[in-house]
């Protein structure tokens, strides 16, 4: 698969690369577009204040100038936390995308949003901060509604950002469940 694989509200840090050569070694072809232009940084706080300093418009402008050169091969999107709503924006947007794979997030999805059957799968904590069971149950049923074959996988006492070793969030065994059932879900597509 050709997988765009998009950072945390961290930037794009060593777990993000790790997790690109998991992907690699797992005989994917990935790509790892930096939005916030190699800062990086260490708390959650720290990188909404980035976020919205750069503005929602500017990050979805780079996502999609990233994705643009490669779209037309059939991307899986996939991303991290802040990353997994860029991922969801554009993979609903990308009439040839393969597929959508989200670990610690999600997004708001637009009423005329439609896909056929896209394949969605999202792994999460429970609970979550800023995924809420209120809202993921609202989520998903935006998400059939709009087309899309979605399974959610929820990891109880997990942290938001489990998946990074480099975060108090790890959880080495959630992680280890979350990148088993991600792979097979990639080699599925």
């Amino acid at each position: 698969m050709d997988i765009m694989l998009f950072h945390s509200a961290y930037g794009l840090t060593p777990a993000v690369e790790a997790a690109a050569e998991r992907l690699r070694a797992a005989g994917h072809q990935v790509w790892t577009p930096d939005l916030f232009d190699g800062r990086t940084v260490t708390t959650v706080e720290e990188g909404m204040a980035l976020r919205d300093g750069i503005g929602k418009d500017e990050l979805l402008r780079r996502a999609v100038m990233a994705a643009a050169p490669y779209s037309e091969r059939g991307l899986v999107y996939m991303g991290f936390s802040f990353g997994a709503s860029v991922a969801q924006t554009l993979a609903l947007g990308d009439e040839k995308a393969r597929g959508l794979l989200l670990i610690h997030g999600t997004s708001d999805i637009a009423e005329s949003a439609s896909v056929d059957e896209l394949p969605v799968q999202l792994h999460v904590a429970e609970p979550d901060p800023f995924e809420t069971d209120e809202w993921l149950s609202s989520w998903y049923l935006q998400m059939r509604k709009a087309g899309a074959d979605v399974e959610v996988y929820r990891y109880r006492g997990a942290g938001h950002l489990y998946t990074d070793p480099d975060l108090p969030d790890w959880d080495a065994e959630a992680a280890e469940r979350t990148w088993a059932v991600a792979l097979g879900f990639l080699d599925s597509l």
